[in-house]
């Protein structure tokens, strides 16, 4: 009911035009009820007092139901007993139960409406003339049960939709740290691809500037030429991927097939010829398939670096009907303990796994039948129109 230490006025605006509404009606109904009811006592200056009192109760329904609630029960059983119409003031109990329902939990509602009903009953026992008894029982409970009943559900269902909503908002929450969690997954392998593939070169590179350089200086300046190229576009796409952390926002541009050729002479460089053919019309693919494409092939040729022990290899680029493949075989010997079958060998194997089955691909990895190892990838895309 508070915020900010204040009352909620629209609440207690709302509960004043209620009170002024039901007295406003009780003082003006109450004698055309009594018309209705031969027997029942003349409607006078107490019956009216007794009406605003109970009336004017449900000023603080909200604040203080179960004090509302006692001062309306204890007006219109003193209004009944004397042997007033029955009338509107019965509305005003009526709202006092519901608001004693709505408000409280089950059990002190249910109290404290028990404790109202005996005190309404003395009427059907003790009330000026011919007092109903037992048989007005039952009317008299329908007073008391029906807007406890209304209150309790209209409860129930307050906090049933509460629960929902928290729960929604906590749904939300987890689903907001889910996609972070995958983001920063993202980032990471675009980390590992990136640092991976350029360190693999310069150290490569630098292996052969340091061979070359006591016999032929002269050529050893073209190694280091290419370790110096290499790390400056390693360093600006690690730049880029790290922007996106700061931002928040996709990075721009994304790395594709189109930079095969780029990748291709980097690694000559390093010492390891690439042969890249293309099979079918090349055409635009979705990005994030043309990411994951590129970065199997970088990263299956980083590993034919490292570990293959060989001068070359083989990438094949396939565009299929509902498919992009990439194919990357090489001869080497040096592979087959780092990656013996499918569904082993390091992270750079899992990151490829993991990039390939999220957009619902497949790969293959293992040795050849004929020596050296082979890397296959499937992405499907959408067929053109």
């Amino acid at each position: 009911m508070r915020r900010g230490g204040q009352w909620r006025w629209q609440g207690v605006a709302a509960d004043a035009a209620l009170a002024l509404a039901l007295l406003a009606f009780g003082l003006l109904a109450t004698g055309l009820a009594g018309d209705n009811q031969p027997g029942s006592r003349p409607v006078d200056t107490a019956c009216r007092v007794l009406i605003a009192v109970a009336a004017l109760a449900l000023l603080v329904r909200r604040r203080a139901p179960v004090a509302a609630l006692a001062v309306v029960t204890v007006a219109t059983s003193t209004y009944l007993l004397i042997g007033y119409p029955y009338g509107p003031i019965l509305v005003t109990f009526l709202l006092a139960v519901y608001t004693v329902a709505v408000w409280l939990p089950v059990r002190p509602a249910a109290l404290a409406t028990g404790g109202a009903f005996v005190l309404l009953l003395a009427h059907v026992f003790f009330g000026r003339g011919p007092a109903p008894g037992w048989t007005g029982v039952l009317p008299a409970s329908a007073w008391v049960v029906v807007p406890f009943a209304v209150g309790v559900v209209v409860r129930v269902s307050r906090e049933a939709t509460a629960r929902t909503r928290a729960e929604e908002a906590r749904s939300r929450v987890e689903q907001a740290r889910r996609q972070a969690d995958e983001e920063r997954l993202r980032i990471a392998q675009e980390v590992h691809d990136v640092v991976g593939h350029g360190l693999a070169a310069i150290s490569m590179q630098a292996e052969i500037a340091l061979h070359l350089l006591p016999k032929r200086p002269e050529q050893a300046e073209v190694a280091l030429t290419a370790i110096s190229r290499t790390s400056r576009e390693a360093l600006d796409e690690l730049r880029v991927t790290l922007g996106a952390v700061r931002r928040g926002a996709e990075r721009e541009p994304v790395p594709g097939l189109a930079r095969l050729p780029a990748l291709r002479d980097r690694l000559a460089g390093a010492g390891l010829a690439v042969d890249v053919r293309v099979v079918g019309d090349p055409r635009e693919v979705p990005a994030a398939v043309d990411l994951a494409a590129y970065r199997v092939v970088q990263e299956a040729l980083t590993n034919v670096l490292r570990h293959a022990g060989v001068a070359s290899a083989e990438v094949t680029v396939g565009y299929r009907a509902d498919e992009v493949t990439v194919e990357v075989t090489d001869r080497g010997t040096g592979r087959a303990e780092i990656a013996p079958a499918d569904g082993e060998g390091g992270h750079g194997l899992a990151g490829m796994r993991e990039r390939v089955a999220a957009l619902g691909g497949r790969l293959t990895t293992g040795p050849r039948a004929g020596g050296g190892f082979r890397v296959y990838a499937g992405l499907p895309v959408e067929p053109p129109a």
